[in-house]
């Protein structure tokens, strides 16, 4: 029992060199504030898909992790499936708290395009999201972060 789940190990780490890491390219995710005069200070996730032809397959998880009064936090993991997001438009994905703002928030955005699988993790650290970091948020037109 042993030597066979050597070898099946062994099959999958050879295999890994067979596969085509392909770079992501014009796809990005945004993190905006609800709006200046919210009190509570939510804030909403987009992806935004830079290219000019549509993506397909899209699929995304998100999850909060970090130090919050000296206890290590990590937040539920959350997935969701976007069937197709066409050229040059966005897609809200999710509104996250102001009480998230403090943990590193993570976006793992997995997509078909052209017939290749392409995967990619932004990652929005810890105390990112404040004003000194906004930039205008192409196609929003709204300031906030952005991770390309």
């Amino acid at each position: 029992m042993f030597f066979r789940n050597l070898q099946t190990k062994r099959c999958s780490i050879s295999m890994l060199k067979d596969i085509d890491f392909l770079r992501v390219e014009d796809i990005a995710v945004a993190i905006v504030p609800e709006s200046d005069s919210n009190s509570q200070g939510d804030w909403y996730v987009y992806l935004i898909n830079l290219k000019p032809d549509a993506i397909d397959g899209v699929l995304i998880t998100s999850k909060g992790y970090g130090v919050v009064n000296g206890k290590n936090v990590i937040t539920s993991t959350l997935r969701q499936y976007i069937r197709r997001v066409e050229g040059r438009q966005y897609v809200g994905i999710e509104l996250m708290r102001q009480n998230l703002c403090p943990l590193n928030n993570e976006f793992w955005v997995s997509f078909w395009h052209q017939g290749a699988l392409y995967d990619k993790k932004y990652v929005f650290v810890t105390d990112s999201l404040v004003p000194d970091n906004f930039t205008l948020i192409p196609l929003l037109n709204r300031w906030g972060v952005m991770i390309r």
